[in-house]
């Protein structure tokens, strides 16, 4: 499969459709534009390949269930700027970095080895007192935990824009 290049209109297109999106969220992208754009292009080429953008700095499967927690923004995102100032790729940073302040360094991958996805992850607590009837499901956004009580998950997060299929059902 050939893939056509990455059009520098389509590259500025989505720089200011994620600046937009991540001021609007709370967040900022990384100030070093040319190194932001080097970034939006490997998202735009994971687009064309696997029809979804997979992290640029991240090995995608090309099976859309398997690499769900690496599309962009990848589930670790909020995890990695609390404690790192940056996520893995350093496409989001925090203000200090977004500033000048500080420099992005190094984070650590935090996603598990595809042997070890999906066993560790948190039980539900199970209340012992009686259990409120709810008339809707509750689906939590797993990029950014809103949270809404509808028959099926908003097509688009309100919150952090990412798709359905980025929502798993809370109650």
């Amino acid at each position: 499969m050939s893939l056509s290049p990455v059009s520098e209109s389509d590259v500025e297109r989505l720089y200011l459709q994620l600046k937009e999106e991540a001021t609007t969220g709370g967040y900022h992208l990384n100030p070093d534009v040319d190194f932001t754009k080097n970034l939006i292009r490997g998202l735009l080429r994971n687009d064309q390949r696997y029809s979804y953008r997979a992290c640029p700095c991240r090995l995608a499967t090309g099976r859309t269930a398997d690499d769900l927690d690496i599309v962009c923004p990848c589930d670790y995102r909020d995890a990695d700027l609390e404690e790192f100032g940056a996520c893995y790729c350093a496409l989001y940073v925090s203000p200090a970095i977004a500033k000048g302040e500080k420099q992005a360094a190094p984070v650590p991958e935090r996603r598990p080895p595809r042997s070890e996805r999906g066993k560790n992850k948190a039980t539900q607590v199970v209340p012992t007192g009686p259990q409120p009837v709810l008339s809707l499901p509750v689906w939590r956004c797993k990029v950014c935990g809103y949270l809404c009580a509808r028959e099926q998950p908003p097509s688009t997060c309100p919150i952090c824009k990412v798709s359905r299929d980025r929502f798993e059902r809370f109650m």
